[in-house]
């Protein structure tokens, strides 16, 4: 059996007196989608926080790919260096709750940056992918609009697509659809879907049930800074035996 793509062991972190997460544990292995679910303040997204190197974690051991993210490797629990880190977190591509779009750019502008800045390829090519990947997400016609002419949902289809371009080992998705009008919920969670049945990697953040249940290999729910429970979909959603779990379902509906 191969190693998990990602590994996390007893991950802790605080903020001042608050322990957000207490000792999380979760494997996420290389072509699996990985939901996690739980209440406001269960440590969701400050774990994708730390996976993604953008929050430093506490105690514990986060490896992607075999590689420790926050430390180095050796006696010490050294931090890395902002140059370390920058190149780790080339490897996790993050969509935000917010869409994070520069607004003076187009979209395919927007999807370029990186390319360029980070990947180092040239204009001629990383237009290219930035435009393959924009008509992957269905925005081709609006590669040259601003995201001032964008509607929310397009938005987050354009940082989607801005994510996916830089080949990341794993997508890190949190709470892509909690900032949308109900009606644009739909277009962003089909992008999300088709990159599942391709075979992205994905650790997902969200509050969606339905498409929790459809599209995970997984479901985590978390609460109180741990992993309370995981499990297959139908495991952990339709009959759930943990009490938290079962209030916590009948609060989303």
């Amino acid at each position: 059996m191969t190693d998990p793509l990602v590994r996390m062991v007893g991950v802790t972190k605080s903020f001042g007196a608050t322990k957000v997460l207490d000792g999380v544990d979760l494997d996420v292995n290389c072509g699996e989608v990985v939901t996690i679910i739980g209440p406001s303040g269960s440590g969701k997204t400050t774990l994708l926080r730390c996976v993604n190197a953008l929050e430093t974690y506490d105690a514990g051991s986060i490896r992607i790919d075999g590689q420790e993210v926050g430390f180095r490797d050796g006696p010490g629990h050294r931090p890395r260096r902002d140059r370390e880190l920058a190149r780790i977190r080339v490897e996790t591509g993050m969509v935000f709750q917010l869409f994070y779009l520069f607004p003076h750019l187009t979209a395919v502008e927007n999807v370029m940056l990186g390319l360029r800045k980070v990947r180092r390829m040239g204009r001629v090519a990383a237009r290219e992918k930035a435009l393959h990947w924009l008509d992957r997400v269905g925005l081709a016609a609006r590669a040259d609009h601003l995201p001032s002419q964008l509607s929310g949902g397009q938005q987050q289809r354009v940082g989607i697509a801005r994510a996916v371009a830089m080949d990341p080992k794993i997508l890190l998705l949190d709470e892509v659809t909690s900032a949308l009008d109900p009606e644009l919920v739909g277009e962003v969670l089909a992008v999300v879907r088709k990159l599942a049945e391709e075979g992205m990697t994905m650790l997902v953040v969200t509050h969606e049930m339905g498409f929790a249940r459809e599209v995970s290999d997984r479901v985590v729910f978390m609460d109180g800074g741990r992993v309370q429970i995981a499990g297959a979909p139908n495991e952990v959603l339709r009959n759930p035996s943990n009490d938290r779990l079962r209030a916590f379902l009948a609060r989303v509906g």
